[in-house]
């Protein structure tokens, strides 16, 4: 009884201290509006802003302010970030930083060009990409390509200290933004289709020193779990979970990787991650659940050590990535409200979980073409609880190496790939970017060599048969009860992060390149404007001298847009890509611009 009494106490004392444990430049940024200091606008990633100076009745007025030119002709994911009177603007692969003034019609007060080795670049998978800056502590902190994270003096632009955090000549390199949490900064990798075994690593925020590196896969220690208090679906994981689930070494290659978004919740001080795909993409040569690949984790930021976990593609045929954001949010379940994760998969199912306890409430179709799997086992008495039920007809490792497995829907780039959803506390509504696409997945045989392509499959990728005829659509999601609320096709895939606001208005990017503005309420469109490239990019607003501001970068590609990123016409490259998204040339080409939109005087 004393041993539940002093852990009840010890969760309380944690309770009632946890606002004093998330950072406080960061949390002061996140509760001024007028600010963006992390591309998920908060720690609970639900990309929702208060401002609402732009609202539905006047959005329609949305003028353009001012632009600016990156320099850079590859895919411009994430947004820029605003700290006081300054915006930092990234770009793709060199990763440049550049520091505008507010004040002084955007003049460039400093800019940060790294030099790193163009032989990187073929080593990306799916384009030069990166998902964007953060800010703390009078820090921006930038994760290139080359894997080095860098802090830079947020007034000057001098380098406060870099460090290495992987190898690309094995096949690691960057893609995402990072994590200040606390004194400390927490980054992931890429290279999942390169046999890399992935994790995520903790620097001290000041100093750059590494403080932990927990692994996807491999040994307990590396993992950084606790066996007997570690738990999955309510029970402990037990000793070697992930070893138990690959056939000798193969979690060395396994994959796992990192390159999505953080979350952190202050009160439970957890921080939420997805991590990837299990290498290779032939499921026949690696058997067992690949664990835990295809993860949501649930990690202390001090310390590394797990919580709890949830695998949501046990021994992946598809390559239906885990990294997707985790979006916070108290809501009521039953009548009692409760702390719940929202995320929604590539695999096409949108989950809500306790985040508390790692408890599965939800797993719904958010596409209605999904039909690799029946559904997810939610009957707790259930030897399959908390698992896809898998159709034969696609599946890949049914059907066997050499084998064309046609018609699987979603694609391997998901029903939603890393282009992040918004929440609303005003609707309680998700907001999803989706792509509405299908496949052909053929595995075959592969061998592993560092720094070599580690995929064993062919993909060919087109519009979701017998439907609109489109390769996206918008949607409005309620998480509770796992419903579809509204939906607008697309003619491509929606490849661009949303942004909800106070405003009534929620915004997102098209492909072709259209700013949109639709009603949060209803979806009925209500403005848009045609940037000069496809829009990849994470919706973001400000407020500067009382004024409310909408930017947004253009820049096609990522994986949707890899054939004009890195002019490839054989319609497999880009991993099945180029050809289902061919007809984007007639409507966009390269850029790297920055657009802000405002109201007319």
């Amino acid at each position: 009884m004393r041993a539940v009494h002093l852990l009840a106490l010890g969760a309380g004392v944690a309770a009632i201290a946890a606002p004093a444990f998330a950072n406080d430049s960061v949390m002061k940024g996140i509760a001024n509006p007028a600010e963006q200091v992390l591309q998920t606008v908060d720690y609970a990633n639900t990309r929702y802003s208060k401002l609402d100076q732009i609202n539905a009745s006047n959005v329609k007025n949305l003028q353009v302010a001012w632009t600016f030119s990156t320099g850079v002709l590859r895919g411009h994911e994430g947004s820029p970030l605003v700290v006081g009177d300054v915006m930092y603007v990234h770009t793709p692969f060199p990763n440049i930083v550049y520091a505008l003034d507010l004040n002084n019609e955007a003049k460039i007060i400093w800019k940060y060009e790294p030099k790193q080795d163009p032989s990187v670049i073929p080593v990306m998978c799916c384009d030069t990409v990166n998902r964007g800056l953060a800010y703390a502590d009078g820090a921006i902190i930038l994760h290139q390509a080359d894997t080095t994270v860098v802090s830079l003096d947020a007034k000057t632009g001098k380098v406060n200290w870099s460090v290495v955090n992987g190898d690309p000549k094995k096949g690691e390199t960057n893609t995402a933004t990072v994590l200040p949490v606390k004194d400390k900064v927490i980054v992931g990798i890429s290279g999942g289709e390169f046999g890399v075994q992935c994790h995520v690593t903790a620097y001290d925020l000041k100093s750059g020193k590494k403080v932990w590196r927990g692994y996807s896969m491999g040994p307990d220690d590396q993992l950084i779990v606790d066996p007997e208090k570690t738990t999955a679906l309510g029970k402990p994981i037990g000793k070697d979970s992930s070893l138990k689930t690959w056939e000798g070494d193969q979690w060395k290659t396994g994959g796992g990787c990192t390159w999505g978004w953080f979350s952190y919740d202050p009160k439970l001080d957890l921080m939420y991650y997805g991590s990837g795909n299990p290498s290779t993409w032939n499921p026949k040569q690696r058997p067992g659940d690949n664990k835990w690949s295809m993860t949501i984790w649930a990690r202390n930021p001090d310390t590394g050590m797990t919580k709890w976990v949830y695998q949501m593609t046990p021994h992946d045929e598809w390559d239906y990535d885990g990294i997707n954001e985790m979006i916070l949010t108290d809501q009521k379940v039953d009548g009692k409200e409760r702390p719940l994760l929202t995320h929604f998969d590539r695999n096409g199912f949108g989950y809500t979980l306790d985040r508390a306890t790692g408890e599965l409430l939800v797993a719904e179709k958010y596409d209605p073409v999904v039909n690799w799997a029946t559904k997810v086992d939610m009957d707790k008495g259930s030897k399959t609880y908390g698992r896809p039920l898998v159709v034969s007809k696609y599946s890949t490792e049914q059907n066997g190496e050499d084998v064309n497995s046609k018609g699987i829907c979603p694609a391997a780039l998901g029903t939603k790939d890393q282009q992040p959803a918004a929440y609303s506390p005003k609707t309680s509504l998700f907001y999803v970017p989706t792509n509405h696409v299908c496949m052909d997945y053929e595995p075959f045989k592969v061998s592993y060599t560092p720094g070599q392509p580690y995929v064993g499959a062919t993909l060919s990728m087109y519009p979701a048969p017998n439907s609109h005829g489109g390769m996206g659509n918008f949607i409005a999601w309620d998480g509770v009860n796992g419903k579809i609320k509204w939906s607008n096709a697309e003619q491509f895939s929606v490849w661009s992060g949303a942004l909800a606001t106070a405003g009534d208005v929620v915004f997102y990017g098209t492909l072709e390149g259209y700013l949109k503005a639709v009603d949060s309420k209803t979806g009925k469109e209500l403005y848009k404007f045609k940037t000069p490239s496809g829009i990849i990019g994470n919706v973001m607003t400000y407020s500067h001298k009382g004024k409310q501001y909408v930017g947004v970068l253009s820049g096609v590609g990522g994986w949707a847009g890899i054939g004009l990123a890195a002019g490839l016409t054989d319609p497999n490259a880009g991993l099945g890509a180029v050809g289902g998204y061919a007809a984007l040339s007639n409507y966009t080409n390269l850029g790297g611009q920055l657009t802000v939109f405002t109201l007319p005087n």
